[in-house]
């Protein structure tokens, strides 16, 4: 089976990376000056300590098009900011046969690669961990999840997953990705107070004021999904409708129920951090953009998510820049406590 993962930055170096330490026929396809860095070879490690590497990778650069051939199973680990493009450069690596798997964040971001690929069998992934670059060349899952894929009628997927579950990454499959979209919908609303406070998320959730406002976001997503009747499944120990609950405790207590919570790396920190910092367009319409879409559609209130949104848009274009204290966050998105 050959694999293609297109536009291997963090998640598709990580992806690549574990696919070929499983011995799959893999392509990295991304930016000459990501790839560069591996090119000696990628060595990949998580917060539990299982480690492979250094891996020789095969990799493709801008000059990708030259040798471009259809593949079994193309992987999009691009960001939803670049889905259109993508759609169009993608083209020579498909085929009828082609599965392609979407892995954005976000909901309905898979609808345009399905318009313009509509012979072929298009699915949803949901990522749910995060991966640093802690040094050139190293890749590190810091924080716990299964890669999750859309489950087929023709018993691919469940293939997959039986091939590609290991300790590096954690896979499984679901025949609920929407629900399963709208709760990690729900945790990433946390990648735009993140970004905002400019500091690690570790350090983020251990400070009450940002975990308030936080907590305050995933209210106007749950009155959501109840409205529409989306079931949220579990993500983490704490069922979801818990979760703002448990945010809003006090630091101490927090610290102390919270645990799995605080499982993850001290130097973690979101994309849409990464994106702020490098100065690119986020994906925030595709996060919080997305409550403010269909609450709106509905007549619900949603003024945190607009506040939020509305923040990360001045940094965008300059206006604002990161590095919001706690305080003056919840100021700023209007919650008073």
């Amino acid at each position: 089976m050959q694999h293609v993962v297109f536009g291997a930055g963090l998640i598709g170096g990580y992806l690549g990376g574990v696919l070929t330490h499983l011995e799959q026929d893999t392509r990295l396809i991304g930016r000459d000056s990501t790839l560069s860095r591996w090119q000696p070879g990628l060595r990949l490690s998580d917060y539990q300590g299982h480690q492979a590497g250094p891996l020789k990778l095969q990799i493709q650069g801008s000059d990708w098009r030259e040798t471009a051939v259809p593949c079994d199973v193309l992987w999009l680990t691009v960001k939803c900011t670049h889905l259109a493009q993508t759609a169009v450069d993608i083209a020579p690596l498909v085929d009828d046969k082609t599965v392609i798997l979407c892995c954005q964040n976000g909901i309905g971001s898979d609808a345009l690669i399905k318009a313009i690929f509509p012979r072929n069998q298009v699915l949803r992934v949901m990522v749910p961990f995060n991966v640093v670059e802690t040094v050139p060349g190293c890749l590190h899952r810091g924080s716990e999840g299964k890669l999750t894929l859309e489950s087929d009628a023709s018993g691919l997927v469940r293939a997959l997953v039986s091939l590609l579950d290991c300790d590096l990454m954690p896979i499984d499959c679901t025949s609920a990705m929407t629900p399963l979209q709208w709760a990690k919908l729900q945790l990433n609303l946390g990648n735009a107070v993140n970004a905002l406070a400019d500091i690690p998320v570790k350090s983020m959730l251990e400070q009450r004021g940002y975990r308030l406002v936080l907590a305050a976001l995933m209210d106007e997503l749950l009155t959501l999904c109840k409205v529409k009747g989306v079931k949220l499944p579990r993500l983490t120990r704490v069922p979801a409708s818990w979760l703002p609950l448990v945010l809003r405790l006090p630091d101490g207590l927090f610290t102390r129920l919270a645990r799995q919570m605080l499982a993850i790396d001290p130097q973690v920190r979101t994309s849409m951090w990464w994106d702020l910092s490098q100065g690119k367009d986020t994906e925030i319409a595709y996060l919080n953009g997305a409550v403010i879409e269909q609450a709106l559609s509905l007549g619900l209130d949603c003024r945190v998510n607009q506040a939020i949104v509305a923040l990360i848009h001045q940094a965008e274009q300059g206006r604002l820049k990161p590095g919001l204290s706690a305080t003056k966050l919840m100021e700023r998105a209007g919650i008073i406590h």
